[in-house]
C-alpha cells in the first residue's frame, strides 16, 4: 500500500512509484504510435483512411467511462472489505489477550502457561493467514511463534490458519474441562476464537471469488477497440495533435482498468495492495507486549512509500 503524503503539483506529473502508468505504458505507445501513423497515412491520402465522425466516439466513451467506474467501484469494494477484515482480526486479537487475563493472573501455572500458549497460537495464526492469502510469503513467521506440538500438524494441514484455530478452541476446551476457567469464561474464549474464523472465512472469500469473467473481458475488449479505433475518429478534426490527445484517452481508460485489476486482489504484492504482512507484524508486537515481553521490534514503517 502506497503511503506518503500528498505531492505538490509540479511531483504530480513525476511520481512513478504507485502509479500504473508503468504496467500500461506499453499499451499507450501503442495507442499514440497507431494515432501518428493514421493520421500520415489520412494526410497522404485520405481515400485510403477517410475520416469518421466523432460523434459514436463520444458516446461509447461516456458509456465505458460509467462501466469502468462500475468496475472499479466494485474491485474496490473488495479491497475494502478485505481492509475491514484485518481491521477486525487486530481488535479480536487484543481482545483474546485481555479476556485471558481472567485465568492468568490466577495462582494456577496452568492458566499462565495457557495464556501463553494461545496468544503465541494466536500471533502464528496472524503471519499464517498472511502465507494462506499471499503464497509465496515467508511461513517461517508462522512457524517462530507456534509451540513445537503443532508444528507437524500445522505443516500437514492443507488449511493452516483453520487447524489453529482449532487448536485454540481445543485449548479453551482443556482449560473448561480441567475447571481453570468457568462456562462464562469458555463461552468469552470461544466467541473471540469464532470471530477471528469469520475473518479467515471473509478473507478466502474475497481471494477465491474475483469479479465475474465475463464482466472483465468485455470491459477490456472494448476499452482496447476504442482506444485503437479513437484515431480514426479525430485525425481530420485534430491533425496532428491526434496522437497526444488518444494517449491521454488511452491513459486514462487503461489506467483505471489497471487500477481495478489491483484492487480486485486485494491480498497481493502490487503497490496499491493491502499491507497485510504489515498488519500481521502489528498484531505479533501488541501480543508479545501483552505477554509481558520487552524486547519488541518496530512497528513496520514503509520503504520507498509502500507497506507491504
Amino acid at each position: 500500500m502506497i503511503v506518503r503524503n500528498r505531492p505538490t503539483l509540479l511531483k504530480l506529473f513525476f511520481i512513478l512509484r504507485g502509479s500504473v502508468i508503468q504496467r500500461i505504458f506499453p499499451q499507450v505507445l501503442f495507442v499514440f504510435g497507431l494515432s501518428a501513423l493514421v493520421v500520415w497515412a489520412h494526410r497522404v491520402d485520405p481515400g485510403l483512411v477517410p475520416s469518421v465522425s466523432s460523434g459514436p466516439f463520444a458516446l461509447l466513451g461516456i458509456a465505458l467511462s460509467v462501466f469502468l467506474g462500475f468496475r472499479n467501484n466494485a474491485c474496490y469494494d473488495r479491497w475494502w472489505e478485505a481492509r475491514k477484515d484485518w481491521g477486525q482480526l487486530i481488535f479480536t486479537s487484543r481482545d483474546l489477550a485481555r479476556q485471558t487475563l481472567i485465568f492468568a493472573d490466577t495462582a494456577h501455572e496452568s492458566g499462565k502457561q495457557a495464556r501463553q500458549r494461545l496468544l503465541n497460537v494466536a500471533i502464528a495464526f496472524a503471519h499464517a493467514l498472511v502465507y494462506h492469502l499471499r503464497p509465496g510469503s515467508d511461513v517461517s513467521r508462522a512457524l517462530t511463534r507456534l509451540p513445537d506440538d503443532l508444528s507437524p500438524g500445522y505443516k500437514a494441514s492443507r488449511n493452516g490458519p483453520d487447524y489453529l484455530l482449532r487448536e485454540m478452541g481445543r485449548e479453551a476446551a482443556k482449560l473448561r474441562t480441567s475447571g481453570a476457567i468457568s462456562d462464562v469464561e469458555w463461552v468469552l474464549l470461544d466467541g473471540t476464537v469464532g470471530k477471528m474464523s469469520v475473518v479467515l472465512a471473509a478473507c478466502e472469500r474475497i481471494r477465491n471469488t474475483p469479479v465475474p469473467f465475463g464482466y472483465t473481458l468485455l470491459l477490456h475488449r472494448t476499452a482496447y477497440l476504442f482506444c485503437f479505433l479513437l484515431p480514426f475518429g479525430f485525425a481530420d478534426a485534430l491533425g496532428w495533435a491526434t496522437p497526444f490527445v488518444t494517449a491521454l484517452v488511452a491513459y486514462t481508460f487503461f489506467g483505471l482498468d489497471a487500477l481495478g485489476d489491483e484492487l480486485e486482489e486485494p491480498f497481493g504484492v502490487l503497490p496499491n495492495d493491502l499491507p497485510i504482512m504489515a498488519l500481521a507484524e502489528i498484531i505479533e508486537i501488541n501480543l508479545r507486549e501483552a505477554l509481558g515481553e520487552t524486547d519488541l521490534p518496530p512497528l513496520p514503517r514503509p520503504k520507498d512509500y509502500i507497506l507491504m
